[in-house]
């Protein structure tokens, strides 16, 4: 693992290490680390199978992967961009975002909650719906319903809404869960 990269260049990264692992990288999730170094500047972390900025606003951690794992929900896509927030999800919504996207991952006793997809709008949405889903604005019907329209609409016409682009909710801090010990 190498930390504390430095010195960018526009089609590569103009550090030998990283390029060195980019260069063994298949081109989608390569791509995604440029538009993420553009973005968001050199990662902080870089080994062979994955890539890692750390408080990169609005996101806690952001972690493109070399390997993907298909995901059909709401469209065939790869999943392989992590990104993760400090949000609390309460126990008892666990099922529903289950229900809702697979690719959803609240940690109770971090207190975050991640997406993984192909594309930070598709992060975005997610976590944007997951929620709607834990404030009671949305059913998972409704809010799997949301999620394909909105995907369509980025994905197939270049259309964003906020969901894609923001979060619509204020962030959340000390959302940590160690429980209680039982002896």
């Amino acid at each position: 693992m190498y930390n504390g990269l430095n010195g960018y260049q526009r089609h590569h990264c103009g550090h030998p290490v990283l390029d060195q692992i980019l260069v063994k990288w298949p081109e989608e999730q390569r791509n995604t680390v440029y538009l993420l170094i553009n973005k968001y500047g050199l990662p902080h972390d870089a080994c062979m199978t994955k890539i890692t900025w750390y408080n990169n606003y609005p996101w806690k951690r952001t972690t493109v992967h070399l390997h993907t794992v298909p995901h059909n929900s709401p469209t065939p896509h790869l999943d392989y961009l992590e990104q993760t927030i400090d949000y609390r999800v309460p126990v008892q919504y666990f099922d529903a975002i289950a229900q809702f996207d697979g690719s959803l991952y609240p940690d109770r006793t971090a207190g975050e909650a991640s997406a993984k997809c192909d594309q930070e709008a598709a992060n975005f949405m997610a976590i944007n719906l997951m929620n709607d889903i834990v404030t009671g604005k949305r059913t998972v019907e409704d809010a799997r319903r949301a999620a394909a329209e909105i995907e369509k609409a980025f994905r197939l016409h270049g259309q964003y809404s906020p969901y894609t682009t923001e979060f619509l909710f204020p962030q959340q801090s000390h959302t940590a869960d160690p429980d209680v010990a039982v002896f």
